[in-house]
């Protein structure tokens, strides 16, 4: 069974493998591309095969050991997992210290350590600044003999330089169209449009793709462009609609922040799809009413219009991004919104 959950990325299972065999794997890995596609998953088989205890030829695990069955369960002694707590915007230092005091320790089943660092990106903290990750360099710098450290972020950029330059950078790129549509279909999406639209909007990615097919968040967008579409409208009760709705997702921050960056991404999809039928291009997949709400704010806000629109949609979602008081966020974009109304 082992890789065989691992879709998409069959030449670095092969390139690993080939590491693995001329005894060349690092010390510590970035696996650096987009969410969702499939980096987690493959550093948890990665951590399983380095540390099964009856592996054969090839970089895979036997799935049948002790350590085979302890890193699945998540109780292997020499494997430790890491990350950004579900109601934290950060990896907290405390967390990174645990993971270094553990990696000093001798491993107690003789086969090496590994470690799985989570949402890397966070190491650096806005606010704190960069205490956790210079808590992590040490370690880093001079691990322990049989270690292997991995670390799942997005992009190099988002990293200390000194922190990727002790690391070999492995790049996972979005998979392809039918293995997306397949997995959205295993997790029990049927409707063919759906599929097909989720697909498209995932960009690759199927983690992206099934957070997008929440019916709740189709809803609010039914609400949202029947607003947009009106030649006036209440841009603070929009606002104030957009921030309930991101409040429904539960009371930690994070959670608001993504759910309001999922609407902004069928938002901006809306636009793009808006300035490609004024251009005359075939738009597929779309309601009539849908249609007609492109074909009106077309005619009233023009390209230039639809552009700035778009333009502030993408401020707004980096603002998001960066931690922006999130009410502010939403509040100055219905507001630049409601502002241009001809073209």
């Amino acid at each position: 069974m082992s890789w065989q959950r691992v879709r998409g990325h069959d030449n670095l299972v092969r390139s690993f493998a080939q590491a693995k065999r001329r005894g060349r794997l690092a010390h510590a890995y970035l696996f650096a591309g987009p969410t969702g596609v499939g980096k987690r998953l493959f550093a948890h088989e990665l951590a399983k095969a380095l540390l099964c205890e009856d592996p054969p030829e090839t970089l895979r695990a036997c799935e049948q050991c002790p350590g085979c069955i302890q890193v699945e369960a998540g109780s292997h002694p020499d494997f430790f997992a890491t990350g950004r707590p579900e109601e934290s915007p950060h990896i907290p230092i405390d967390s990174v210290r645990e993971l270094c005091r553990v990696l000093s320790l001798k491993p107690v089943r003789g086969h090496g350590k590994v470690a799985i660092i989570d949402d890397a990106d966070e190491l650096q903290d806005p606010i704190t600044g960069n205490a956790a990750a210079n808590a992590f360099l040490k370690t880093l710098e001079e691990p322990s003999p049989g270690s292997v450290l991995l670390l799942i972020g997005t992009s190099p950029d988002r990293q200390m330089q000194t922190i990727v330059s002790r690391c070999q950078v492995v790049r996972f790129a979005p998979l392809s169209d039918a293995i997306v549509a397949e997995l959205i279909r295993a997790q029990g999406v049927n409707d063919a449009a759906l599929v097909e639209r989720l697909v498209r909007l995932g960009a690759g990615s199927p983690g992206q793709a099934m957070a997008l097919a929440e019916p709740a968040l189709w809803e609010f967008r039914r609400t949202l462009l029947a607003a947009l579409s009106q030649p006036r409208f209440d841009s603070v009760g929009l606002a104030k609609q957009w921030m309930e709705f991101a409040e429904e997702a539960g009371k930690e921050s994070v959670a608001q922040r993504r759910r309001v960056s999922l609407v902004l991404r069928l938002l901006i999809d809306f636009l793009i799809s808006a300035l490609r039928t004024l251009a005359g291009e075939t738009t597929r997949l779309r309601e009539a009413e849908e249609l007609r709400s492109m074909s009106d704010l077309g005619s009233r806000l023009g390209t230039d219009g639809l552009t700035d629109w778009l333009d502030r949609c993408l401020e707004a979602d980096l603002q998001n991004e960066r931690r922006v008081q999130l009410v502010l966020v939403v509040e100055a974009l219905t507001h630049a919104l409601g502002r241009q109304r001809v073209a």
